[in-house]
C-alpha cells in the first residue's frame, strides 16, 4: 500500500519531520459528552500543497501542552477543511477540549497508509465501527457516497456503549435515510427512549445485506472488538486478504523514530495505521503483542 507520508521543508530545502504549520479552529462540534470534532484552517489562508487519503492521520500539538495522534475525519476531496474528532481522555485532548474560535494549533502531517479505496470498485464494502472508531472511517465514507454508482452494497454497521455516546448523529440519519446505503446502529445499553438495535456491533454482521464472495470490510474500534468482527466476518466467508483494519495505537512521533507504536517488525505510524489483516494476522492474534 503506497505511503503518501511527507516531509516538510524549510526554505533551503532541508527536511524537518517535526515541522508544525498553524491552524486556526474555525468551529468546534461537540459530538458527545465527551468527544468532539474541531474544524481547522491554515493561518496563512492557503495550505499549499495539502492533502490526505482516507485513513491518514496528523499530528496536532497544542503549544505548551504536547501533541498526539488524530485520525483526519474529513472529506479527502476537501483538503482545506481539516477536521479531526477526538475524545478528552488526556493531557493534551483536555487542553484542545478548551479551544475557542480563532485559537491556533499546530499540526504536521499527514502520516501513514490510507484505506484501499482503490480496490473497491465493484465490491461490496462493510464498514464496522465501535466508538470513535466511526472517526476513522468516515473519510472512506464520503469518498464512497460521493460515488456511490461505482459500487455494490454499502452496509455501515456501528456500535457504542449507549445512545448517548453516538458520533455523527445527523449525519447518520442522512446516511440511513437514503435508500442505497445501509447503516445499522446498535448500543451496548438502551438508555431512554432508545428503540433500536441492543447487542455489540458484531451482532449486526449476520443482519446486514452483502455478498462475502464479493466484499471488502473495513473495521475500526477497540481492538478486541476488532477481533470478533473479524472472527464474524470469516464465519460468513469475507476473505482474510479482504479485510482492513485501523491500528491506531500507542503512536507518538509520526515517523517511526520512537518506537512507541512498534507492532511486530512493523510501525503503525508508519506502515499503518491502515493493515490488511492476512499481513498481520500472526501479530494481532498474540495478546502480548
Amino acid at each position: 500500500m503506497e505511503k503518501t507520508t511527507e516531509l516538510k521543508k524549510n526554505n533551503n530545502g532541508m527536511h524537518y519531520p517535526l515541522l508544525t504549520q498553524p491552524y486556526r479552529v474555525k468551529r468546534i462540534n461537540n459530538e458527545t459528552h465527551d468527544t468532539f470534532t474541531l474544524h481547522l484552517e491554515p493561518v496563512n489562508g492557503t495550505n499549499g500543497n495539502f492533502s490526505f487519503a482516507a485513513g491518514q492521520f496528523n499530528m496536532l500539538y497544542m503549544y505548551g501542552v504536547g501533541e498526539i495522534p488524530i485520525s483526519i475525519s474529513g472529506d479527502p476531496s476537501h483538503p482545506d477543511q481539516l477536521v479531526h474528532t477526538t475524545r478528552a481522555v488526556g493531557t493534551v485532548t483536555k487542553a484542545m477540549r478548551k479551544l475557542k474560535r480563532g485559537h491556533v494549533i499546530g499540526v504536521r502531517g499527514p502520516y501513514g497508509s490510507e484505506w484501499p479505496l482503490d480496490i473497491l470498485t465493484g465490491k461490496d464494502v462493510v464498514f464496522v465501527a465501535g466508538g470513535i472508531g466511526l472517526a476513522p472511517l468516515r473519510s472512506a465514507m464520503y469518498h464512497i457516497v460521493a460515488q456511490r454508482e461505482l459500487f455494490g452494497k454499502v452496509v455501515l454497521l456501528y456500535g457504542t456503549r449507549t445512545p448517548i455516546d453516538i458520533l455523527f448523529r445527523k449525519e447518520l440519519e442522512r446516511w440511513k435515510s437514503r435508500f442505497d446505503l445501509d447503516v445499522y446502529v446498535t448500543v451496548d445499553r438502551a438508555i431512554g427512549t432508545w428503540r433500536g438495535y441492543v447487542g455489540v456491533v458484531t451482532t449486526l454482521l449476520s443482519r446486514a445485506p452483502y455478498d462475502p464472495r464479493n466484499t471488502v470490510a473495513l473495521v475500526c474500534g477497540p481492538e478486541i472488538m476488532m477481533r470478533f468482527s473479524i472472527i464474524e466476518l470469516k464465519k460468513r466467508g469475507v476473505k482474510v486478504d479482504q479485510i482492513y483494519l485501523s491500528m491506531e495505537r500507542n503512536m507518538k512521533c509520526g515517523i517511526g523514530h520512537c518506537g512507541h507504536c512498534q507492532l511486530g517488525p512493523t510501525f503503525v505510524c508508519k506502515d499503518g495505521p491502515v493493515y490488511r489483516y492476512d499481513q498481520i494476522k500472526h501479530l494481532i492474534d498474540i495478546r502480548e503483542v
